[in-house]
Parts: C-alpha cells; sequence; structure tokens
C-alpha cells in the first residue's frame, strides 16, 4: 500500500487497554500512515505501539505527558499532522467502535471534496445503550437549531475526515472542546466558517465490558461540558453568527451545492 501524502488516520487513546492494538492493525491494513496519540495512558497500552513503530513505517505514535481529554489529543495530532504536511485527518476511536473497513471509502471522498469535511452518521445495533441514544438526539436537535437546518447528520459521531487546517484555526485559539465536547463544537464550527458538511451511513458496535469495552464517558461531567458548550453556540448565534449562516446557506444554493441535508451511501442502511 502506498503511503498518502496527504491524508493521515489519527487515533486518540486514553487506556483503551488490549482493544488498541488490534484496531490500529486493522487501520494499518487499509491505510496509512496512522498516528496515534497516546493521551497520558497509564495502563501500559502504548507501548506495544512504540516498538511496533520502530519496524512498521507507517504508524507514528505521540505520547502526551497528561490525560488532557480527547480534544485535546486530538487537536495535538492535528498539529503534529499539519506540522508533517498533511492536509486532512480521519480521526477514529482506538476501542474498535468505528469501522475500519471504512477508512478507504471516507478519504476517497475527502480527496473527491477537499474543502468539506465528511461526517459519519452513526447506524445502531441492538447493543447501542438506551441513554447514549436519546441523549444523542437531543444534542443532535439541538445543533440543528445552531447551524439552522438538518445539514449534520449526528454532531457526536467521532468517525470524521476533517480539513486539518480550518480546524485548527477554529479551536485551537480556544480553550473548549478540549474533552467529550470536542465532536460537536469542531461541527458546528467548521461548518459557521464556511466548511460543507457530507454526511455517510457508518455502523457503530459497542462493546461490552467481558469484551474489552471500555468508556471513559462520565456523566455529570461531560453532560455539563455539552450543556455548557451549547448555551455559548446559541449566544453566539442569537447575537452575530446569524447573518454568516444564513449567507453560506444561500451561497451553496447557488453552487449547486445545497448543504441540508447532504446523505451519501443511504443502501448501506
Amino acid at each position: 500500500m502506498e503511503p498518502s501524502s496527504s491524508h493521515i488516520v489519527l487515533l486518540p487513546s486514553y487506556n483503551t487497554g488490549p482493544r488498541l492494538a488490534g484496531v490500529v492493525a486493522e487501520a494499518l491494513r487499509r491505510w496509512r500512515p496512522v498516528l496515534v496519540v497516546v493521551d497520558g495512558s497509564t495502563d501500559g497500552s502504548g507501548q506495544p505501539l512504540l516498538e511496533l513503530a520502530q519496524r512498521e513505517p507507517g504508524l507514528s505514535v505521540l505520547v502526551l505527558p497528561h490525560n488532557s481529554g480527547k480534544g485535546a489529543a486530538v487537536l495535538a495530532g492535528l498539529a503534529a499532522a499539519r506540522d508533517r504536511g498533511f492536509s486532512h485527518a480521519l480521526v477514529m476511536d482506538a476501542d474498535g467502535q468505528h469501522p475500519a473497513d471504512q477508512i478507504a471509502e471516507f478519504m476517497e471522498l475527502s480527496r473527491k471534496h477537499p474543502a468539506a469535511m465528511i461526517l459519519g452518521r452513526p447506524v445502531f445495533g441492538a447493543d447501542v445503550p438506551a441513554a447514549r441514544l436519546y441523549g444523542r438526539r437531543i444534542s443532535v436537535g439541538v445543533v440543528r437549531f445552531e447551524t439552522m437546518g438538518a445539514a449534520i447528520a449526528d454532531s457526536l459521531y467521532g468517525f470524521r475526515v476533517y480539513p486539518v487546517q480550518p480546524l485548527l484555526a477554529e479551536l485551537d485559539p480556544r480553550r473548549s472542546g478540549r474533552r467529550y465536547d470536542f465532536d460537536t463544537e469542531a461541527a458546528v464550527r467548521l461548518f459557521w466558517a464556511g466548511v460543507q458538511p457530507i454526511n455517510v451511513p457508518s455502523p457503530v458496535r459497542y462493546f461490552s465490558a467481558a469484551e474489552g469495552g471500555i468508556s471513559h464517558f462520565h456523566y455529570l461531567r461531560d453532560n455539563l461540558a455539552l450543556v455548557l458548550l451549547h448555551t455559548r453556540l446559541i449566544l453566539e448565534l442569537s447575537f452575530f453568527r446569524w447573518p454568516t449562516v444564513l449567507r453560506q446557506r444561500r451561497r451553496w444554493r447557488g453552487l449547486g451545492r445545497e448543504i441540508a441535508p447532504v446523505h451519501l451511501g443511504a443502501a448501506r442502511q
């Protein structure tokens, strides 16, 4: 497989356990290069990857000294990718919830539409926790208000291809978006900045504890972070963002690229 010089796979990881090595191997079978950001893990899961990177040129590992949250890890990885000359990064979870077999599809779509962000739209199975599903519906509904439409099909699903520089420009100067609120803030602020969302159905799997599934979601802390994020976004929209959003929608319509909604791959549902 010829390594890409423009698109890289980025996996943030914190105490992912033994699942991490298998997920990285799956990603390497489907795309190169792959960058793993070990976000202050204390379970030793990063050490085998450091050893593998010594003999696998398609893999690189960035180790952060302290756990700072998913968003902080992704932004650190994006900065490293930018410094290496990459223009786009596919971000996926390191615990196996996201489908590695869709990496090439998402990357190819990004190559055809380099100015867009390619967003996974989750297709859930019977293993989805009910609390996650209902909470997600609320968040998606609020994001539709913040974007004045349904252009972002799902604001929480983290299997995405981002244009690196626009995302860093939007989130690097801010203090928010460093933990569980990252996926939502990234999608909304890129939308506000004029980056078109393209939504692609993507199956998601939830692993039980017996299968090695690990969740670092903190119900109170992370839900509070989302509430605070949506409060800020709605205030911004209400006071000064709404004219920009309306202008963007008119511009995309004029180009024949209506954004609400852009959904591809519906046949897989």
